[in-house]
């Protein structure tokens, strides 16, 4: 492909691949570790949590910094603090003063240090990717996570056959490091100062005007958050009560894994002309599949129905970064994709709880039907709305690939420092 021809593109999609392989494999240590300290589901869902509030509370927050910083030695930055962190966690693990707090407060603070890292990433590709390849470079940037994060927790078993949990999460502090190298690498041309220091607290405020100034753009961001709500936990608790056997559940989520991955491969080759519609129909396709998911009656069938899920599952947030990305000033950016990444991680914490209440009162098979049902519902609802919207504002360029984002300042690097052409 073009783009992974350009020497900056190459470098990114390389760098974030081996950061979430090892967050991957961190994922799974952390749950094990938490397991084997205590022998009480409890514990791993308070580990679990520990990995995803700090997200949720600080990542709009952090992701002003990226804004108003230089994204590049932001992420380089956030990427030596984790690695430190981690060192912190091998040294502890080798004196032996490993226990269920200290996890918890070391999972916890990676979360909360690594805040600013995905806005300042995802906001970054604008200035390295021209806009008519927003879309193509995001699909093959997701390729890149879900292969990677798919596959980290399945090395954790080799590892652990010939080495340790301390060597597990030693290999995790060394991605962070090369990650680090690979941002450090790259060409670009840092966004231009403001003439007057913007304060937190303003510029927060100016984010959300920006983001509120684009309806289509919050209402998109606002059904992937309700959609995942309403989908994630059942991934979780929902299939796991389903199968009822370990190997088919593993088994079973590795194949609605694979499909992500090959969906984002196809999205990178397919040019979208309506972000924001095919971003949120792509949930109501979803939810026609997850609808008679409780009724499979065999492991073919479910496994046909999470492959279709998982293809659908692409195309719900390749076209949001996109659209994102075009429509938002770059000096809100970042602000905005943290907004998203915020909702996911919100999303991500509160989805097994309704899962969980929904399945304990309808039981396991209508409570997928349920799930489907009121993702095709939401889907439709803010179809309709968005059409609304943009019935309003017919002077409101088509969200299409290609078109310059309002008030953008691209900062493209020069022929020199970009590479091979990606035109």
């Amino acid at each position: 492909m073009t783009l992974l021809k350009d020497r900056n593109f190459l470098l990114l999609f390389a760098g974030q691949g081996i950061s979430r392989f090892g967050d991957g494999m961190f994922t799974a240590t952390t749950a094990w570790l938490a397991w084997s300290l205590t022998h009480d589901p409890a514990a791993v869902a308070l580990v679990t949590v520990a990995a995803y509030a700090p997200t949720f509370l600080a990542t709009f927050v952090a992701a002003s910094y990226a804004d108003r910083y230089d994204r590049r030695r932001l992420m380089i930055l956030t990427d030596i603090l984790r690695a430190v962190l981690v060192a912190v966690a091998v040294g502890l693990f080798a004196f032996g003063s490993m226990s269920l707090t200290v996890l918890v407060a070391v999972t916890a603070l990676l979360a909360l240090v690594g805040a600013p890292f995905a806005p300042a990433r995802n906001a970054i590709v604008p200035q390295i990717v021209p806009p008519a390849l927003l879309q193509q470079a995001n699909g093959l940037l997701q390729v890149a996570f879900r292969a990677a994060f798919f596959v980290g927790p399945l090395v954790l078993a080799p590892v652990l056959a010939v080495a340790s949990l301390t060597t597990a999460v030693a290999l995790n502090g060394l991605t962070f490091l090369l990650s680090a190298a690979a941002v450090a690498a790259l060409r670009v041309h840092a966004p231009a100062r403001r003439s007057q220091p913007t304060g937190l607290r303003s510029d927060l405020a100016a984010g959300l005007r920006a983001v509120r100034s684009e309806p289509d753009v919050l209402l998109v961001i606002v059904t992937f958050v309700l959609a995942l709500t309403l989908t994630s936990g059942f991934l979780t608790v929902g299939l796991v009560a389903l199968v009822g056997q370990g190997g088919e559940y593993g088994l079973l989520l590795g194949i609605a894994g694979l499909a992500e991955v090959a969906g984002a491969l196809l999205l990178s080759r397919i040019p979208i002309r309506r972000l924001a519609l095919v971003a949120m129909l792509a949930w109501a396709l979803l939810g026609v599949f997850r609808l008679p998911l409780g009724l499979a009656t065999s492991p073919v069938m479910a496994a046909a129905l999470l492959a279709l899920t998982g293809l659908a599952s692409a195309l719900t947030d390749i076209p949001l970064i996109a659209l994102v990305q075009q429509r938002i000033p770059d000096s809100h950016l970042a602000k905005a994709l943290g907004l998203w990444e915020a909702g996911i991680a919100g999303a991500l914490a509160v989805s097994p709880f309704i899962a969980s209440t929904t399945i304990s009162l309808v039981g396991v098979r209508a409570a997928f039907m349920l799930s489907g049902a009121a993702l095709v519902t939401l889907a439709l609802v803010a179809s309709t709305i968005l059409a609304a919207t943009t019935a309003k504002r017919p002077d409101r360029p088509d969200s299409r690939m290609g078109a310059p984002g309002r008030g953008r300042r691209r900062f493209i690097a020069s022929p020199e420092e970009r590479g091979p052409s990606t035109h």
